[in-house]
């Protein structure tokens, strides 16, 4: 197995050779040169990539795995636990956080749905009578202040909203990201600028509520995409889908 040209790991590890041409440019996936100048990769850049592909899963940003590898390849575990264990105490923190939002909304939207359903079924046009655009809850205004607001919602919809769907799914197909707070970053090629450009006009056309912040530096592109409480469900779709 020594030697792997990028195809064979590829195919060994399931990583598409983009990727891995990502990791090496981002610092995470050394590889050696042949003498043809082709890259060329040891059985362990098999473990390598198994221990990326987890870090990402569990939510660390790419420069935190850099960090972490780093440590990593020295081979001691209790130093790797050591640089593992208040990162993910950090996002084990985040998730419990969004969990207790969602709790939040989730009885809010219950709240609202029962009032929907008790209204009367006017014959006239809504209008600022309604009682529906007053408390939901009935909890009175200190709580309605509290209360997370109503989902907010992307005006596309039908095939307009698959296309824009698809675009941002072959953007993102291969690419890596990582959660941060209120959303999620993901590394892109530098040569998809423009292209990701152009989605985050049209997304904000649709979706205000979204915030997008692009940083373009030598080492490629990093996009974070961030909402708030009540439109984090969109963002996954968006980043996740």
């Amino acid at each position: 197995m020594e030697g792997m040209r990028v195809s064979q790991l590829a195919a060994l590890s399931g990583v598409p050779a983009t990727t891995l041409r990502f990791y090496e440019q981002e610092g995470l996936l050394p590889a050696a040169r042949t003498a043809a100048g082709y890259r060329s990769y040891g059985p362990a850049a098999v473990d390598r990539l198994a221990f990326i592909g987890t870090a990402k899963h569990l939510g660390l940003p790419l420069a935190e795995i850099r960090e972490v590898l780093s440590v990593w390849e020295g081979g001691a575990c209790r130093d790797v636990r050591a640089q593992l264990r208040p990162r993910l105490a950090a996002r084990l923190a985040h998730a419990s956080a969004r969990r207790r939002e969602l709790a939040c909304f989730e009885r809010h939207l219950g709240a609202a749905l029962a009032h929907l359903d008790a209204l009367p079924a006017r014959s006239s046009a809504c209008d600022s009578g309604c009682s529906f655009l007053g408390d939901p809850t009935g909890s009175g205004s200190d709580a309605a202040a509290s209360a997370p607001q109503p989902a907010l919602a992307c005006s596309l919809t039908g095939s307009a909203h698959e296309a824009r769907t698809d675009a941002w799914r072959r953007l993102l197909a291969t690419s890596p990201r990582g959660a941060v707070a209120g959303g999620y970053a993901v590394d892109l090629p530098s040569e998809a600028a423009e292209e990701t450009l152009a989605l985050v006009r049209e997304e904000q056309r649709c979706c205000p509520f979204l915030t997008f912040r692009l940083q373009l530096d030598a080492s490629g592109l990093r996009l974070e995409v961030t909402a708030p409480p009540e439109g984090q469900q969109l963002v996954d779709l968006l980043v996740l889908h």
